[in-house]
């Protein structure tokens, strides 16, 4: 394995975990429980699962070096009319085409992916993909009134990769305004924080 083929495989890799982890909250997803409130303002569970099969089509689009279009806005996802899929599944199936397009790269490939006029690593993009689908994977759990934390070492992982990727300039847009968590707080909470979620939300709703 070439020299870029250890950082891909490492972003490849970090991406199945935060599959497997955001999976397993989707088992509780229930017709029930689309209506409920979820940690991201303003969505929904079923606006949440749909911007997530959304994010989903880009990373399999950015697998190939190139995307094209940007996911949907809060207020797209609102106009969009009801199609009586499953929203649940739709994520299921979208995360393994997403994960088989990236496994499938070889050495040297996806060295850069272009967003528009954006050029990025391939590495990059994979671990940006691994930071929104974990954390959106905690979203559905807590939406879901379920606690399922993000594993202690891939959410120290993620943590380190947000205060890199996540910076003033994705604020407000893309991400709230950080909150504040004590010091000793685990790694999962400072990376909630971070990107403007409150770790406690299921408390309070």
């Amino acid at each position: 394995m070439g020299e870029y083929g250890r950082p891909l495989a490492a972003g490849v890799a970090l991406l199945e975990r935060a599959i497997d982890y955001t999976l397993g909250s989707l088992r509780s997803v229930t017709p029930a429980v689309l209506c409920r409130a979820t940690p991201c303002s303003g969505w929904n569970l079923h606006h949440l699962l749909e911007h997530l099969g959304d994010s989903l089509r880009t990373l399999t689009e950015a697998a190939t070096g190139h995307v094209a279009g940007c996911p949907h806005t809060t207020e797209d996802l609102r106009d969009r009319p009801a199609t009586g899929a499953d929203p649940a599944l739709l994520v299921r199936d979208g995360a393994a085409e997403m994960l088989g397009g990236w496994s499938a790269l070889r050495d040297g490939d996806a060295g850069t992916v272009c967003v528009g006029n954006q050029r990025l690593t391939g590495p990059m993009v994979a671990a940006a993909g691994a930071i929104e689908i974990a954390v959106h994977g905690w979203d559905v759990a807590r939406s879901c009134g379920e606690r399922r934390p993000i594993p202690p070492l891939m959410a120290e992982e993620l943590l380190d990769l947000a205060r890199l990727f996540v910076t003033c300039a994705d604020r407000p847009s893309r991400f709230a305004p950080p909150m504040v968590v004590p010091a000793y707080a685990p790694a999962q909470d400072h990376l909630l924080a971070h990107l403007g979620r409150d770790p406690d939300w299921f408390a309070h709703n």
